[in-house]
């Protein structure tokens, strides 16, 4: 399996190459030149796996040159570190199947995908004797997951940029109470969209690139993306032996397009998915491009759902990819009208294509509070805000003629306010955040200019 970029100018990359590269040298993102489809006999035998064992099947098919037994490993280490001995098991609560992505160590879905991701950093640094630096921003939750991924590794330094005061309390605590000598955590002054746009320049700049060695674990890295695919099969399993279905819809709540895109994938793949319903708050750039063609971006509103304030997703340069036939200068012409107009539009033959993949709807903060209040009165169940919004669009977009799956993004308690606001009473601290505001905590506060992220890093990378 190889690799090219959404741009067209980069091809033939390696898998360990992938990795490594994370956003491609020509500014676009990486993608496997064809996508492996599996009959339904495949996906039923899949059906039965436990996790380890399915996400090697499934991540072996797109990682070609790492040894089968060196994967088995990396991904065995990898879930280890999760709560649940099922890594992310599936509830039915209400009608709604859900799928809980937050037993890992940050208790949020990122884990899933960034606990492999730092352990195929370190097993292909060491295998070469580099280093990285590695960069990243974040609405919330995958700074403190990439940082636990990688915290204490040898031959890796990481820096980590949040919008400052636009994150939630125990997400920042979360992050900056890591005081390893390898994590630099940097509150910026603006909004994560200012974060993720540093993030991208700096990537661009190649010559820094190379001399820094540094590695992405944002979504734009295609591993992150890849090991998200595998739980939509896990889900699909195990709710198709609960039901004897032969369609699902997968609800997601995302603000970036990585979580929503893993999952068409999977659909690409042959996994029977009616619809992939996009659920948004407020920042509803991505429902209104799959409902009205329109991609404008606008300004970013906070919501009790933080991680989902995002107006530019990275991951949607993806899909459009696959939206132009996989057309390299389609793509780019489609990225510069974006960066130059701050909007791009779709024809109708498009969006006809479109809906017969999504389905999308949004919620207001409102709507967002009122859920999980409804939710918890009908089943003692606490939804996280995020998971609120998803479980909210889904049921307002599906009748009940196949089952609905929606994926549970991060635990409650990442979220107190918001589920005290909703239910009038505060989620159970699990062990890990119990005096967490106590420890220790390092973080600086920057302005958010490429120019001055770029010169924090120059004193505090390895190089």
């Amino acid at each position: 399996m190889q690799y090219m970029s959404t741009r067209g100018k980069i091809s033939g990359i390696t898998f360990k190459d992938a990795v490594m590269m994370g956003l491609a040298d020509d500014g676009g993102l990486l993608l496997p030149e064809s996508i492996p489809t599996l009959s339904r006999g495949d996906i039923a035998a899949l059906s039965k796996m436990a996790y380890p064992e399915l996400a090697f099947r499934i991540i072996s098919l797109f990682s070609g040159n790492i040894p089968a037994d060196d994967l088995k490993h990396l991904i065995d280490k990898s879930y280890q570190t999760f709560s649940h001995g099922e890594v992310t098991p599936v509830v039915h609560q209400d009608g709604v199947f859900i799928l809980e992505l937050f037993h890992g160590p940050t208790l949020a879905f990122k884990d899933v995908a960034l606990q492999l991701l730092g352990n195929m950093f370190e097993y292909l640094l060491k295998e070469s004797g580099a280093h990285m630096n590695i960069l990243g921003a974040t609405s919330g939750d995958t700074g403190s997951a990439a940082i636990y991924g990688v915290r204490g590794k040898e031959n890796i330094n990481i820096f980590i940029l949040h919008p400052d005061q636009r994150v939630s309390p125990i997400q920042k605590l979360q992050m900056t109470t890591v005081t390893d000598h390898n994590v630099f955590n940097l509150a910026i002054r603006g909004t994560f969209d200012d974060g993720q746009r540093i993030v991208k320049e700096i990537f661009g700049d190649l010559d820094l690139k190379k001399s820094m060695s540094l590695g992405a674990v944002n979504s734009i890295n295609w591993a992150r993306v890849l090991a998200q695919v595998v739980y939509y099969f896990y889900a699909y399993g195990r709710v198709q032996r609960a039901t004897n279905c032969t369609e699902v819809y997968f609800s997601v709540p995302t603000g970036n397009f990585g979580d929503i895109f893993a999952g068409y994938i999977a659909k690409r793949m042959g996994l029977p998915i009616r619809r992939l319903i996009l659920a948004t708050n407020e920042n509803d750039i991505l429902s209104r491009f799959i409902t009205q063609g329109d991609y404008s971006t606008a300004q970013v509103v906070p919501t009790p759902s933080p991680s989902m304030d995002i107006q530019l997703a990275s991951n949607f340069e993806r899909y459009l990819f696959y939206l132009f036939d996989q057309d390299s200068i389609r793509v780019r012409q489609a990225m510069d009208e974006l960066a130059t107009k701050g909007e791009l539009q779709v024809g109708p033959e498009l969006m006809d294509r479109v809906a017969k993949d999504f389905l999308a709807g949004s919620a207001t903060r409102q709507e967002t509070l009122d859920t999980i209040r409804d939710f918890h009165r009908a089943t003692g169940y606490i939804l996280d805000p995020h998971t609120a919004v998803g479980v909210k669009v889904g049921k307002e977009l599906t009748g009940g003629d196949f089952p609905l799956i929606c994926l549970a993004t991060a635990h409650p308690a990442k979220f107190g306010e918001a589920v005290q606001q909703a239910i009038g009473q505060d989620p159970i601290l699990p062990p890990q955040f119990q005096g967490i505001e106590n420890k220790p905590q390092r973080c600086e506060i920057i302005d958010a200019d490429t120019r001055a992220i770029k010169d924090y890093m120059a004193k505090h990378a390895l190089l």
